[in-house]
Order: C-alpha cells, then structure tokens, then sequence
C-alpha cells in the first residue's frame, strides 16, 4: 500500500478524483448491480473504462473438502471411489468457479456494451477481499465502487465482512452503494467538512458530481456543544472536595460555554465560508447548513431530512494520525447512512488567501500595528502573518505575531515597522544579500540596492536591484534535488527559466536546492505577482495587432521583460469585488496580472474600479471580433456564459478550435475541460500562436491511455 501511495503522489493525484478509471466488485448481487450501474453513470460523464472484478477461492473450497473427506457416507471410503470423488470436485469447483465469474464478466460487458463503455475483466483465484485490494494497490485505478452487502446478506445487515475489509485497505476513493434501488442524482449530495484536506477534497469532488449528474450539492459541518457539559458534570460526581477546589469546575464549564464552544461553532461554520467561497469560484451555487449534535448522528438525521442520494465525506478526519485506517464519523456513517457512501481519500487545501479570510481575525492593536506597514509592502507582510497563523493554528493574530512574521519572513524591512519612509526589502533580495559572507562589503551593497530601487521608483527592494552588485561575490551555483527539478518542470515553459533565476537566487549561499526552497519561491513569486509582458511593452495580439486585445496575450511574449516596477498595487474594495466575478483559477489570475501591467504603465499605484473598467473597455473590443460558429450543447454554454462578456468570445473561439481538433461538430462540457486542461498546463491561450496547441494535449492523451 505504501509504495502506490508514494506513485499516487509522484503523479500529483488531485481533487476532484477522476472517473476515467473505474474498478467495480462484481457478484450479482442487488448492490452489485446499482454499484455497476453507477460505475457506467460516472464514467460515461469522462470518457473513462469500467473494469470489473470477481475473485473466486478455488484453493480454499479444495481445503474445505479435504478437511470434510473424514465425514463422507461409508460407500465413498475405498481409495478407487474416494479419488474418484476428489476429480470430481476438483473438476467441479475450478471448471463451476470459473464459469460463475465468467457469468458475472458477461452481464457486466453487455451492460458497459449498451452504454458504450469499454470493460475490461479481473478474475483472480483467492480471498474476495484481499485481491480486490491488491487490484487496487496496483495504481491502475482512480474510484473503487462496490456494495455495501453480498449475496450472503440477512434481514438486519449493515454491512458485509469484504465491504468493511476492503473500505479499511483501500488507498484510494470508495464508493459504497447502500440502496439497490436508488440512483445518485435522485436527491441531494451531501458533503460533510470538518476542515480536514480529505474533507476538502471529497468536496470538490462532490461539485464534480454534481455538474455531472446535474444533482444539488450541500456541505454539513456538525459541533457537539453538548459534550463537555455532560462529560464535566460527571467528573464533577466523582471529584473529592480538595480536588474540585483545584479543578474549579464552574469556572471551566463557564470557559466552554462562553468561549470553547462559541469559538468551536464557528470554527465549523469557517469550513462552511470557504466551502461556500470554492463553489463560488467553480460558478456552483451550493447549500451550507451548521449541525449539533453528535456528528455522525447530526449528520445523518440531515440526510433523512433532506432525503440525500450520496454522502461524500474524508475517510479520516481533523484528527486523524498516520496509523489511522479509517474516522469513526465515517465508520458510523459508513455502516447507518441512509444513502450510497463516498469516502474520500485525495487531500485538498483551499488557497491560504481564502482560509485567512474565512477564519482569521485581527485584534485591535494588530491592526494598528498594520497601518505602520509601508502600503507597498502591506500585501506582502499580510501573506507572512496567514503563513505564521496558520503554521502556530492562531485563528487570531497579534502585534506580537506581526513582530515574529515580519523577523522571520522579511528580516530586512528594518525600520518599516517605525518609519513610513524606509525602503523595505523583498525575501527574495534579503536571501540574496545574506549570501555574502563580507559584512563589510554587504552594508555597502545594502546602501548601493536600496539606492537603485530609489531611482526605479520603487518602495521595496527587490532581487534585480541587489543582483548588479553581487558579481564579484559570485558563489557556485547550488544542486538541485531530484524532487526540486521535477516541481520546477511543472511549471507552464514560458516562464520556467525565469522561475529558476529567482529560485536560485534566493537560495544563493546554499549548497543544494531542496523542493521546500522551491515550494517557498514559487509561493513568493505568487504573491509578487510576477508577470512577462510583450516584446513592445503592451499586449499584443497574436495575429500581431497592437492594443490590449486580450488579456492572455502576455503568454505567448516570450522575448518580453518582466515588470520592472515590480512594487505590490493597493486595490480598492470595489476593484476586489470585480476581481471575484471572474472565474477563479487561470481566468482570474491573468486577468489580474494583466490589469496591473496597464496600471503600470498609467503610473497608477491604486487599482480602482474605473481603471479596471477602462481596461475591461479595452479587451471588449478585441474580443468582440469573434463569433460563435459551433453548436453548444446546453450544459456546455451555461458554463461558458459564467465567463464575463468582455474575454468570453475569445474563449469561445478557443474551445471550438479545441473541440474541432478533437473531432467534434458541436462543443460539449468535454471539449471544455480539455482546453482548460492545456491552458493550465502549457500557459499558452491562443492557437493561432500554436496551430499545434491541442493536437500536442490530445497526442498526450493517448500515449497515456496506450
């Protein structure tokens, strides 16, 4: 199991799971049937492969007769007649077994034959459980789907012996089917969050499901307020006097209900925001509601209520440790829910950004403390102080905490804290400095940095503003680990040598670059919001028309500069609010990048509304050039219309391109996914820069399938 997990996540498995590869227990069982039926829903929605497996124990029935032979009728003990009854059985039971599987095999294939999914067999000798396991642990698979009972299933049962045995083993996603006659879609999907990257990651798994099968999606949180004023009033019976004075009950059960279990509520209603936040983003409108009680027990009184059709939920929780197999609210929800069952294995972690949002406040002096802040470097100190918080599990910072982030994270911002008109200093710069072992010639090249950063204009210094002074202190460039240089080759080409610059730039000094020196660039450059401009200093089409015709331009220009005012822009609420009506992900994140090189070069500091408007002007006219000459299945429009008027055009015009290369006449929800999936990857938008654009993502496609 260790070692598929290590391949898991050398291949960056990621939420929402995939559906393309399906593995389905088989044994004619009414549960069976609905998992099979399911499996085909799913993966009929990803192009995906359903593989069925049935195990048969032929070994284990020949020992059972063999330990049975002492007990035959008086006729079967002379040697000729038992042999002979030993060929029998065993022809019987290889030649019986093996046709039973078949069996299963051939329902399933016409079943995947009607719905046009291809099916592969599985039909391994042993223990059921232990070789659907083993299947599993191979790394073939994405999604395990099977019953919650067998053919052996009585009056009463909650759950089968292989269920439960396999749920505990499985290294990847499970779903249970618990009615045979329910489809998922026929009710609400219900998401239970407690915080945990798994529950995380079981929800943007459920959106998946729900876009798919078009079913509605709730996310529950439950806190049990009850607890601890139970569990005090019994210690409270057993206390002798001495003790209770040293326990000081009153006083600890006024903690908990004043403190502890406000501050657990909205703990849990936190997950629920940035649950709310992420579907907001994926353009999916969802229910959130806070349960009390028990969890398991709030949470499945909420499925009865809302006659739910599938519980996702992490297999293990918050609390989980390493050893774990699997929650008890999962256990508990596994073997009572009402409705089939998910149990999430692939971790998710919202940005922090959004976490810090949701579950992070500042006291009165932190924020007095804030405002001492040069406004250049506000956004950067902002960024170390969510990192501290959520490093220490502070849900609500101090000027004390200010004072740790800014030493640890931006150690030479010297006397910004004090004094307005100090220059600040980058991480990125202050590594770079640090790197020369001089002290003497260092304060000299501190003076020389911050100089050239005060002729540039800009408030912080940054790495180009030491690098010019650091020649003659040259130190030999540093190893980078095998972990380090396969992060780096995940980042889109056209900026990976510029991302490796600033890398071992930072870690100037070090012998070896490791893949958390790599994981801390790439989130500093995030928060810089580096960008690569076009060779003419503004946007450029890629037909070569001038103006700001497209916001995606800027990934084509690989001969351009970065910015070189590289200081962080201060936008207005207003400005904010435009920014979340963009689809989050690569949409948003271009676009914001783009909006701050036109600002640049207004020599605007502050980002309002209006200058976002004037540059959303811009683009509409570019983008108005371009029509929609495809047909668009209703699903796939919907999603496209998320997409603000100004850019949506343009990328019509790119997913019809892409649906043509993948030989379609209209655009459905696929063709969709397909050119979202090169623009993340590659960093590039516009095909007419590169004719070969998803032809390379579709050639890709199929050497893996092969």
């Amino acid at each position: 199991m260790k070692q598929w997990i290590g391949l898991a996540d050398a291949r960056e498995v990621s939420a929402p799971v995939s559906l393309a590869r399906i593995l389905v227990a088989l044994d004619a069982s009414d549960h069976a049937e609905r998992a099979l039926g399911e499996a085909i829903r799913l993966s009929g929605t990803a192009d995906g492969v359903i593989t069925g497996i049935h195990a048969y124990a032929a070994k284990l029935h020949d020992r059972r007769f063999r330990q049975m032979e002492g007990g035959l009728p008086e006729r079967y003990r002379n040697e000729h007649e038992m042999e002979h009854q030993r060929q029998v059985h065993d022809s019987l039971i290889m030649t019986g077994l093996n046709l039973i599987s078949d069996s299963y095999h051939d329902a399933a294939q016409a079943a995947c034959d009607e719905a046009g999914r291809p099916y592969r067999r599985l039909s391994p000798e042993g223990k059921n459980y232990s070789r659907i396991v083993d299947a599993i642990e191979s790394g073939e698979f994405d999604v395990l789907v099977l019953g919650a009972l067998g053919l052996g299933a009585v009056p009463g049962s909650l759950l089968g012996t292989v269920c439960e045995r396999v749920v505990r083993r499985c290294p990847i996603d499970v779903l249970v089917i618990r009615d045979p006659v329910r489809a998922i879609g026929e009710g609400p999907i219900v998401v239970g969050m407690d915080g945990s990257p798994r529950s995380f990651g079981a929800f943007k798994t459920a959106l998946d499901i729900g876009r798919r099968l078009g079913a509605e999606v709730h996310a529950v949180a439950a806190y049990d307020p009850y607890y601890h004023y139970v569990a005090f009033n019994k210690i409270n019976g057993v206390l002798s006097e001495e003790a209770g004075k040293v326990f000081r009950f009153k006083e600890q059960e006024k903690l908990h209900e004043e403190l502890i279990d406000a501050g657990i509520a909205k703990i849990y209603q936190s997950h629920l925001e940035v649950a709310r936040r992420i579907a907001e983003d994926e353009g999916v409108e969802i229910t959130c509601e806070l349960l009390e009680g028990k969890a398991y027990r709030a949470i499945l009184d909420y499925l009865e209520k809302t006659k739910a059709s599938l519980l996702l939920a992490g297999k293990t929780g918050v609390h989980a440790d390493a050893g774990l197999d699997i929650g008890g609210n999962a256990e508990n929800l596994l073997r009572l829910a009402p409705c089939h069952v998910w149990l999430g294995q692939v971790p998710y972690t919202p940005p922090l950004d959004v976490i810090a949002e949701e579950t992070i406040t500042w006291s009165e002096e932190a924020e007095e403390s804030m405002k001492r802040v040069p406004e250049t470097a506000r956004a950067m100190v902002r960024m170390a102080i969510f990192r501290l918080a959520q490093e220490s599990g502070h849900t609500v910072i101090t000027s004390s905490m200010i004072e740790e982030a800014t030493s640890r994270f931006c150690p030479h911002m010297g006397g910004a804290m004090e004094d307005d008109t100090a220059v600040a200093w980058s991480d990125e710069a202050a590594q770079a400095l640090n790197s020369i072992g001089d002290a003497s010639a260092a304060a000299g090249i501190r003076l020389r940095a911050e100089k050239r950063a005060r002729i540039h204009g800009a408030s912080v210094v940054c790495a180009d503003h030491v690098r010019p002074f650091l020649d003659e202190f040259e130190a030999p460039a540093p190893l980078w680990e095998a972990a380090a240089l396969a992060r780096l080759a995940q980042i889109p080409e056209m900026a990976r040598r510029s991302v490796r610059r600033k890398i071992e730039a930072r870690a100037r000094g070090a012998r070896e670059i490791t893949l958390e020196a790599v994981e801390a660039g790439l989130a500093e450059a995030t928060m810089e919001n580096p960008m690569t401009a076009g060779p003419d200093g503004d946007d450029a089409s890629p037909n070569g028309e001038k103006g700001n015709s497209c916001p995606f331009t800027a990934m084509h220009d690989n001969g351009g500069g970065e910015r070189e005012d590289s200081a962080p822009f201060k936008w207005t609420p207003e400005a904010e609010d435009m920014m979340k009506k963009v689809p989050h992900g690569f949409v948003r994140e271009m676009t914001r990048q783009r909006v701050e090189v036109y600002a640049s070069r207004h020599d605007a500091r502050v980002i309002t509304a209006a200058l976002v408007e004037e540059k959303y002007a811009d683009w509409s006219q570019g983008s108005a050039r371009r029509k929609m000459t495809l047909d668009w299945e209703d699903k796939a429009l919907a999603r496209i219309n998320r997409i603000p008027e100004f850019i949506r055009p343009m990328v019509i015009h790119e997913v019809e391109r892409c649906a043509r290369m993948m030989g379609l006449d209209r655009v459905i929800e696929a063709a969709i996914d397909q050119a979202t999936g090169v623009w993340e990857e590659s960093g590039a938008f516009h095909s007419e820069a590169d004719p070969e654009l998803y032809k390379q993502r579709k050639d890709a496609s199929d050497d893996e399938s092969g």
